[in-house]
């Protein structure tokens, strides 16, 4: 008997373990190369689709998988695209937002069931990620003017991620896709 609480127990962690690791490389993924380099700002612009998958991953999951996904996900990014200085903020940037989102989404036993809190929690998410990146970008570069060229960008990463996101995490949630895995 006490053999197979130790496996069950055993067997969760590696479960969390490895839905942690394919939801950080979803993230991942989805940030490299499924996105489109735009001339949005001073310092260039990237619009890809990682947010979609951050979004989706903390609806779905939750706020400890999404802080999770977002932080490690686009923070990886970073480090292997020449980015290595804004990993760190990334980190916190993203890891707050899959937090914010997951929690307001899934309160309350809404399980990501709930439309309007689904976009609530995205939008707030994106009200932190601007400014956050604006003072990232301004104490990386030194200048607090050039910053706000990169605003519109930061809009547009989140209108994407909510107009991809949305039908994805519930089509994911109607599915059932937590009683598959």
């Amino acid at each position: 008997m006490e053999q197979n609480s130790i496996n069950i127990k055993h067997n969760s962690k590696v479960k969390e373990l490895t839905i942690s690791a394919l939801s950080i490389a979803l993230v991942f993924v989805a940030t490299t190369f499924i996105n489109i380099r735009l001339p949005i700002s001073v310092n260039g612009g990237l619009i890809h689709l990682g947010n979609t998958m951050l979004f989706t991953i903390a609806i779905v999951f939750g706020k400890k998988r999404g802080a999770i996904s977002g932080a490690f996900g686009m923070a990886m990014f970073d480090v292997f695209s020449g980015w290595g200085p804004w990993a760190p903020f990334t980190f916190i940037i993203r890891g707050t937002m899959g937090y914010i989102i997951g929690h307001l989404a899934n309160d309350k036993n809404r399980n990501g069931n709930s439309l309007f809190w689904n976009i609530v929690s995205m939008l707030l998410a994106g009200l932190f990620m601007i400014p956050g990146y604006y003072i990232t970008e301004g104490l990386l570069y030194g200048n607090w003017v050039a910053p706000l060229t990169s605003v519109p960008g930061n809009i547009i990463q989140s209108v994407f991620g909510i107009i991809f996101g949305l039908p994805l995490s519930s089509a994911l949630i109607k599915i059932k896709i937590k009683n598959f895995i």
